[in-house]
């Protein structure tokens, strides 16, 4: 399932003008209970999430796994025709999206751009020409390590989330390991009325992941 759009790589992911990834230093070791923020896979409708343009039918849903399977390599999404994925993601209630993790080799298959959109549902290749909410570049990381920060004013109220995997760094195609949801999930029963919500982040003082100012984009 091929987008028809050609293979465009290569941007710059080091400091400085022009964009790139800065990395924060890491913080104290964590306990054992940071896995807990990223839950918010498990406030994902697996049944209803698709993802276009993967070389196997439903393995998009495999990457969305537990923090301590995450070095899984058996459980992966690769593209087909070309370098581009696109995740369309539906929660089961209203998501505060904090900030994402992308896993993948480390190799030119690696994801380079990740582009966000929210409350798209059944979004095409075609839908992706539009403005996204927010885009990012991605450094390499095999181990999972390294979260890229979302705009909250932005993300606060999403029911669906699409991901578009734009551009690898020169592969033929991309292969993604893990993806991160960190963030809070609020449960939305009839009539509007909000039972609970669940903050499915710890303290930030919690955890090693390294966090990721990336060169991003906004709509004005």
């Amino acid at each position: 399932m091929s987008c028809g759009r050609g293979r465009g790589h290569g941007h710059g992911h080091g400091p400085g003008p022009g964009g790139g990834c800065r990395c924060a230093a890491e913080h104290e070791e964590p306990p054992a209970e940071r896995g807990l923020a990223y839950g918010l896979y498990l406030r994902i409708d697996l049944e209803r999430l698709h993802c276009l343009n993967e070389s196997r039918l439903h393995t998009g849903r495999l990457v969305f796994k537990p923090w301590d399977q995450r070095h899984d390599r058996s459980k992966f999404v690769e593209s087909d025709d070309d370098e581009e994925l696109l995740f369309n993601i539906p929660f089961t209630g209203n998501v505060k999206l904090k900030g994402i993790i992308v896993m993948g080799e480390d190799d030119d298959s690696h994801p380079a751009e990740m582009r966000l959109f929210k409350n798209i549902p059944q979004m095409s290749f075609g839908d992706t020409e539009r403005e996204p909410d927010q885009t990012f570049s991605l450094n390499r990381d095999p181990t999972g390590e390294l979260e890229y920060a979302t705009k909250i004013s932005r993300f606060s109220n999403v029911h669906h989330l699409s991901i578009h995997i734009a551009k690898n760094f020169g592969a033929e195609t991309t292969k993604i390991l893990y993806v991160g949801l960190r963030g809070e999930w609020t449960e939305i029963r009839q009539h509007g009325v909000t039972i609970c919500n669940y903050e499915a982040a710890a303290n930030p003082a919690d955890h090693k992941i390294q966090q990721v100012t990336p060169q991003t984009h906004f709509i004005s």
